[in-house]
């Protein structure tokens, strides 16, 4: 697993693994990361469905509730074929353009 940290956002990377094994080893990295963005960098999957997305939906819950942002990117699922809870992106610039978003929403109390 590698953790690229950029400011508060830590940039999660894995590579030549299941997505079983990036959730495991996700969960286990999660205490190191737990007060940063997250951004999980999703490319080196091929073959990835809404419902392999949705994997990711508990501790995107947990992540959020502690007002930080946590974006998936990819460009095999859409957003619009996984619930609003998620958030998805196509590229790593517009996880980072949505984490500035809701920075700000999170400032302005929206």
């Amino acid at each position: 697993m590698i953790l690229t940290k950029e400011g508060n956002t830590t940039v999660v990377l894995q590579e030549n693994t299941s997505l079983n094994s990036f959730l495991s080893n996700l969960n286990e990295a999660y205490p190191k990361i737990k007060n940063d963005h997250i951004v999980l960098n999703l490319f080196s999957f091929s073959k990835l469905t809404p419902d392999h997305v949705l994997e990711f939906l508990e501790i995107s819950d947990t992540h959020r509730k502690s007002k930080k942002s946590f974006v998936l990117v990819t460009d095999k699922v859409s957003y619009e074929e996984v619930p609003d809870k998620i958030c998805v992106v196509p590229t790593l610039q517009e996880a980072m353009d949505i984490i500035e978003m809701e920075e700000i929403e999170r400032d302005l109390e929206l």
